[in-house]
């Protein structure tokens, strides 16, 4: 009986969470601060592929480069005249039905394709305080920016050119970072279980 009831106290303390518990996460560096953004593994498909662009250092050439203040700030990979049809970074769609475009959602972009395949070497921030519930089940959302939404509204508001790209470029700098339950929770977000 003493080993039956040691193995289960191991078993439920060995399962348990603390605010000690290390996460990785996306922190989006520019010239006017920090975002960071909460992946969610129920898509894993688009999160791997952006960790993997992210650690190798893939989007150190890019920028914001089409913002619209209660619309999105966009980034990575600009739009091209001839789309995406070619591109390597096609992936297929991964929507999920709890993952809603609200306020701070982090998703895919793509160009209009039937298939809507999404630009994995792109993605946007919702910036629209009410959602954007007309791009649910149109483009893969695959996280949110739990902390910094603060620098979007910086960065939507910045002035841009005929193309909503911003005059001063807005550079990117991405990198996986660990941070603890702690940290993460102190900005209200509460990870998912």
């Amino acid at each position: 009986m003493r080993k039956f009831l040691l193995a289960l106290f191991v078993a439920t303390v060995g399962g348990c969470t603390t605010l000690s518990d290390t996460y990785q996460v996306v922190r989006i560096s520019t010239r006017l601060g920090d975002l960071f953004v909460w992946l969610y593994e129920e898509v894993p498909v688009h999160r791997q592929y952006f960790i993997d662009l992210t650690n190798s250092g893939y989007f150190d050439d890019y920028s914001f480069n089409r913002v619209i203040e209660g619309f999105v700030a966009q980034g990575g990979c600009p739009d091209t005249p001839e789309g995406f049809a070619y591109s390597i970074h096609l992936l297929e769609p991964e929507f999920r039905p709890q993952l809603r475009h609200v306020y701070g959602t982090f998703a895919a972009g793509r160009d209009n394709n039937p298939g809507k395949l999404s630009a994995g070497c792109q993605f946007y921030v919702v910036h629209d305080a009410n959602g954007i519930a007309r791009l649910d089940d149109n483009y893969t959302i695959y996280g949110f920016v739990f902390s910094g939404m603060e620098v979007i509204d910086q960065i939507v508001a910045v002035e841009t050119d005929e193309s909503d790209e911003p005059v001063e470029t807005i550079s990117l700098d991405i990198n996986m970072i660990n941070m603890t339950r702690a940290e993460i929770e102190a900005s209200g977000f509460r990870i998912p279980e």
